[in-house]
């Protein structure tokens, strides 16, 4: 018997038998670990000499029966997702997997209804069809036509396999998905790979300017579920995160974790100061061995994972030593480098000299030490440690990578006139305070008649005084406080101490005896300068100073930002109606 006709015999056998089941893969979002849904997939049920579901469905088109095969996998997952909700309506995502000719087919169109789709207690909304861009599309117009009639009875759309083919972005701009599905291959060994990283990072660019929701597809390592946190994909699915099952599952609870420990340390760069985030933050934990473990072993090991870069030698939970994988390698070599050390213990050829760093280290100072070591271990990876225990490593990658983004992150919302962080940082860090439910004070700052100052002297001199009390505000300041630039002569304090008052009086203090060098002798001899009011007419005003508004939150009074802010302005008005220095407090 031919292949071809076996090939024939044994697709029939499959479709005429419904020799197919459904699995299910959670897609899980990348912000909480929760699933949106899950992709229905096909399975043979019986042995026969197709190999996959890609041989499959090739089968299916090449015998004209890709209609049935289709017809049947549909089916059969709309069916197995109702049995798995006990009969009940299944309400998250369905992903179902659809050939773009297919669903332009009449009898697609006829077939797949809202009445249809009740027998299985699924709405319209809930089905996303899944369009590979691997089919080539043969009558796109039609097509086009085809999935806005979809989109009109509330079905939604996905682009699968984007980066797999050529045409990619054409589809993705004829048929406006409302996902993108990235293949696998561009997000295998993302982590370690600067073109798949800087392709992804254009597609989340991408999904954010036309509102399309990002899918990885494929993860199936810790970095590369890492790396797409950090890029900001929304969701994802993969080996990872949890295998295809016959059950509805979610995520494993230990990658949802993971994924809110994540979330919450890229929260926590925003605003912050490499001086204030700690090595710990983007601490891995990777393999260790034991000193007594074989040179032979430790090789192989190294020689097996492309991904390590070496390995911590830890007895007891304290680390005697580390190998890093060049130098191994090049310890090894030789014409009897192998053969000389391979059945000595591993604590003879491993490093004893290796920087080690506790958890609470700020990131800056664990820069600067890598930066300081030798020529020859200046790349080598960073060992951290809790209480004298090893905890896990940090490559240098790693550090320099985290150090940017919070450069990267706070240059972008920082005042351009001060450099101190602007409107988004404030909030954020207010937010901060707000959630954390301790003790905490945010002073706000006004500099009083400043425009009239800004009509005698310029724009300049005006700018060079915002200027002098923004430095002001800095030098008094206690450590791991925050100072943000409102905009304008406004400045706001956020403290998570009980020090707001005596803080604010220093201040006001400083900023009174500086300021008098910004006037002429003559303006401070009268203590105050001509200018004029908001009406045109000529009159005087005092000489510059501060009024500040301060509310020292001991029980978590304010429910939420909004609440804080508006007694805040309430204050604020109380102390600018005061003359002179003032200080509002509440």
């Amino acid at each position: 018997m031919k292949v071809d006709e076996k090939l024939t015999e044994d697709l029939n056998r499959i479709i005429d038998g419904e020799c197919i089941k459904t699995v299910f893969q959670p897609i899980v979002s990348l912000r909480d670990g929760s699933s949106l849904g899950h992709e229905a997939l096909s399975r043979m049920t019986c042995d026969t000499s197709i190999r996959n579901p890609e041989q499959l469905f090739q089968a299916a088109g090449e015998s004209d029966r890709l209609w049935d095969l289709e017809l049947l996998c549909r089916t059969t997952a709309l069916k197995t997702a109702f049995l798995n909700s006990e009969h009940a309506a299944y309400e998250k995502k369905l992903f179902l997997n659809v050939n773009p000719n297919i669903m332009h087919d009449d009898k697609f169109r006829q077939g797949f209804t809202c009445q249809y789709l009740k027998q299985y207690g699924i709405r319209p909304e809930n089905i996303i069809f899944e369009i590979t861009e691997r089919n080539a599309v043969a009558d796109m117009q039609g097509f086009v036509g085809t999935v806005e009639h979809y989109k009109g009875q509330n079905y939604h759309i996905a682009v699968d396999d984007a980066g797999a083919g050529y045409s990619g972005l054409n589809l993705i701009g004829d048929i406006r998905p409302h996902y993108i599905k990235l293949d696998m291959n561009l997000i295998r060994g993302i982590d370690r790979d600067n073109i798949r990283y800087a392709l992804v990072k254009s597609m989340v660019e991408l999904s954010q300017t036309a509102g399309i929701c990002l899918i990885a597809e494929g993860v199936e390592t810790r970095r590369e579920l890492v790396t797409l946190v950090d890029l900001g994909v929304q969701y994802a699915q993969g080996y990872f995160l949890c295998r295809p099952d016959e059950e509805i599952r979610d995520a494993d609870p230990a990658v949802k974790d993971l994924i809110l420990e994540l979330n919450r340390r890229k929260k926590h760069v925003l605003g912050t100061q490499a001086s204030n985030i700690y090595i710990s933050n983007i601490c891995t934990p990777t393999q260790t061995i034991p000193p007594e473990m074989k040179v032979e072993t430790v090789f192989d090991k190294l020689k097996n994972d492309p991904d390590a870069f070496g390995c911590c030698v830890v007895k007891d939970g304290a680390v005697l030593g580390v190998v890093t994988k060049s130098h191994f390698v090049l310890q090894l070599s030789g014409r009897y480098g192998f053969s000389l050390h391979q059945n000595k213990p591993v604590s003879f050829l491993m490093d004893t000299d290796f920087l080690s760093v506790e958890s609470t280290t700020p990131i800056n100072a664990v820069s600067n030490a890598a930066m300081s070591r030798p020529p020859e271990k200046l790349y080598d990876f960073i060992v951290v440690t809790r209480d004298g225990k090893y905890l896990g490593t940090v490559t240098i990658k790693d550090l320099l990578q985290k150090t940017t983004e919070i450069e990267v992150v706070n240059a972008k919302y920082q005042n351009p006139l001060t450099g101190l962080p602007g409107n988004v940082l404030i909030e954020h860090k207010i937010s901060q305070c707000l959630a954390c439910e301790k003790p905490y004070c945010v002073i706000y700052f006004d500099i009083d008649n400043f425009k009239a100052y800004n009509d005698v002297y310029g724009f300049e001199n005006g700018d060079s005084v915002i200027k002098l009390l923004a430095d002001v505000l800095q030098e008094h300041l206690p450590n791991d406080q925050f100072v943000g630039h409102v905009g304008g002569d406004d400045f706001v304090a956020v403290m998570q101490c009980e020090a707001g008052r005596e803080y604010c009086e220093r201040v006001i203090g400083d900023f009174r005896q500086r300021i008098l060098k910004f006037y002429n002798p003559q303006d401070v001899r009268n203590g105050y300068i001509i200018a004029e009011n908001r009406k045109g007419r000529r009159e005087k005003f005092p000489l510059i100073s501060i009024s500040a508004a301060g509310i020292l939150d001991r029980n978590a009074r304010f429910h939420d930002r909004l609440e804080l802010t508006e007694e805040l302005a309430r204050l604020k008005k109380k102390s600018k109606q005061q003359k002179g220095d003032s200080i509002c407090w509440l």
